[in-house]
């Protein structure tokens, strides 16, 4: 059971990019160097941020540098909100009789002004804000307040923060709400990733967090044809990233691969298919645009819709039909790509046109 909970701050609970990166633009420009956009800044800024500084502005004093920024984070006056779902998630845990803690590596006087003006402060039993490495810390937070490490998890947005809670022996769990874009922090590999916080909450009612896949999931998913053959199902899945794929799901114990992926069809979008073809099986180890830390074996097929009336579950936002080569121009996660890849060689987008199925 997870009862003790570390909160990175910046991207994990509160979205301060606006001030930081007005702040750090502030630096930059003392220095002759030119402003970052908030995507280059996501892009560029590394944990800890000594090295993020070094690698900018090699050879200038770390002192030197917070002698402009924190003055310039002091009086910005750019917005900084709550991620959405991080209330409600503070909320429930509070309730449940978790221990919550900060671990931030922003200035102090800017977390516990931002926690403030927030309400959050009584969330925590203590705010460790103004921390450059926090490798070093969470070892010591641990011993300093009784945490067991299999009870306590370390929740970041970034690849520090993940390497951090690993180090010091606890699980970490990486949510896409932050800082580092999530291909980036998958690099890291956590032991969870999750979209934001919302999903988090439900994973640790379900218990996941506490029991990992210690084995490859094998699931099933099919690019379904219209029943004309000329256009194909395409959904969009917060599970993904938000990029767009297609139905499919785990299968079950006792549950044959084309009986799963039938289930899988129906429950997602209402839809019965014929015509299933196998395509090919996909070893997909740690896929950087899904929610949490994974390893799927996905078997992949094609099969026919027998109607074209789509109702989606609350696994999905989105869908459209569309042909081939408009699925092709959308923003895939990678195995759907990799799928119509295989389809179009093999020539199975060929498809005839029939007439629509009794």
């Amino acid at each position: 059971m997870i009862r003790n909970i570390l909160f990175d701050w910046s991207g994990t609970l509160v979205d301060d990019l606006p001030p930081v990166v007005e702040a750090t633009n502030a630096v930059l420009m003392r220095y002759g160097l030119e402003a970052m956009t908030r995507e280059v800044f996501r892009r560029e800024f590394s944990l800890p941020f000594t090295e993020f500084y070094e690698r900018i502005l090699p050879g200038v004093d770390l002192e030197e540098l917070e002698l402009v920024f924190r003055p310039a984070m002091a009086a910005s006056t750019a917005p900084v909100s709550m991620i959405p779902g991080a209330r409600e998630f503070l909320e429930r845990s509070r309730r449940a009789g978790r221990r919550m803690f900060v671990l931030s590596s922003a200035p102090p006087d800017a977390v516990h002004s931002q926690a403030e003006m927030l309400g959050l402060t009584s969330y925590f039993e203590t705010i460790y804000a103004g921390v450059r490495d926090k490798t070093r810390r969470i070892s010591a937070i641990l011993e300093e307040h009784g945490l067991a490490t299999a009870e306590t998890i370390m929740v970041g947005d970034m690849r520090h923060d993940v390497h951090a809670a690993k180090a010091a022996g606890i699980r970490s769990v990486a949510v896409l709400t932050g800082y580092e874009f999530p291909e980036v922090i998958a690099q890291s590999v956590p032991d969870i990733t999750v979209a934001d916080l919302s999903h988090l909450e439900a994973m640790l009612d379900a218990g996941r967090a506490e029991h990992l896949n210690a084995w490859p999931l094998a699931t099933v998913g099919a690019l379904i044809h219209d029943p004309s053959g000329t256009k194909v199902l395409m959904i969009r899945t917060h599970k993904w990233s938000g990029k767009w794929g297609i139905p499919g799901g785990k299968i079950q114990r006792g549950e044959t691969a084309e009986a799963a992926l039938h289930r899988e069809i129906m429950e997602e979008t209402a839809l019965t298919v014929r015509d299933v073809e196998f395509v090919l099986m996909q070893d997909c180890v740690e896929p950087a645009e899904f929610e949490r830390s994974a390893h799927f074996l996905l078997l992949n097929y094609t099969a026919r819709a027998t109607g074209v009336n789509v109702t989606l579950n609350d696994e999905a936002e989105e869908w459209r039909w569309v042909s081939l080569e408009e699925a092709a121009a959308m923003d895939l996660n990678i195995p759907t790509r990799r799928l119509l890849e295989a389809v179009w060689k093999s020539g199975l987008e060929t498809l005839n046109p029939v007439p629509a199925l009794p």
